[in-house]
């Protein structure tokens, strides 16, 4: 609670508290890597309660310099988020270059990537895929579901949704390894040339499911963004349905003043 001396108004204790944890990390007490202490441990360092500790450690997440995960704690982080350059990640010449936009990036900010491949095959295109895919929703689709981590940690889940009749040509497209540059490569390599990227994000709470699959603390914040690839002949060719740990990236965009 904010109290008044003098006739000003002083700062909170829970924002005291987070700011001397902060200049700790700045300062490399507490090192990239090390736990912070504990709920317990703070309240009987600090002698407050533990509902002013769990606000402080909330200012301390938003920092960005904390990351919590279920089970473990908050972990001092040991790299910067990675740097989603949504102006310029889907360049053609990234792309002919065999470079996947996802390990580029991670690389940049000094992380080690990893992407896992949980399934490759048909499936029933979900009502809002379809609607942008602009087919009827259940029609038959091939489906990439991946889980994408950042130096062991899980960060993002991306889904692809293909229509059909584009990819049954296409074999390296149901290979857990398209090749380099990934399925937009392989799109081009068969007369699919994208004229541009659509993406809408939204930042929401996890559900649990989520919060569970990238091993997040409930309701922990995420940012739920779907891409459309879009050919010069105006065709959505793929619809990409990505949840990403909010603490994990830093969205970056460049836009046109002039028309």
């Amino acid at each position: 609670m904010e109290t008044t001396v003098g006739g000003e108004r002083s700062v909170p204790r829970y924002v005291q508290i987070a700011e001397e944890i902060v200049q700790q990390i700045r300062a490399g007490v507490l090192k990239p890597g090390d736990m912070v202490p504990s709920e317990s441990e703070l309240v009987e360092r600090y002698g407050v309660s533990g509902g002013t500790i769990r606000k402080a450690m909330a200012e301390v997440r938003a920092s960005g310099l904390v990351e919590t995960r279920h089970g473990k704690g908050s972990i001092v982080k040991d790299r910067p988020p990675v740097r989603h350059r949504s102006s310029d990640r889907f360049r053609r010449s990234l792309r002919q270059g065999g470079q996947a936009a996802y390990l580029a990036e991670s690389a940049q900010s000094g992380a080690t990537a990893k992407v896992s491949v949980l399934y490759i095959g048909p499936m029933g295109a979900p009502e809002d895929a379809a609607r942008r895919l602009g087919v009827p929703a259940g029609t038959q689709v091939l489906a990439r579901r991946r889980l994408y981590f950042r130096n062991g940690t899980p960060v993002e889940t991306a889904s692809s949704y293909l229509p059909w009749d584009v990819v049954k040509e296409i074999p390296e497209l149901f290979a857990e390894n398209p090749g380099g540059g990934g399925i937009y490569a392989r799109l081009e390599d068969h007369g699919h040339e994208f004229a541009e990227f659509v993406e809408t994000l939204q930042a929401r709470p996890a559900s649990k499911a989520e919060s569970s699959e990238l091993a997040l603390s409930p309701g922990a914040p995420v940012v739920h963004l779907v891409r459309e690839a879009r050919t010069t002949e105006g065709r959505v060719v793929e619809v990409c349905d990505t949840l990403m740990a909010a603490d994990q990236f830093v969205f970056e965009y460049r836009i046109p003043a002039a028309d």
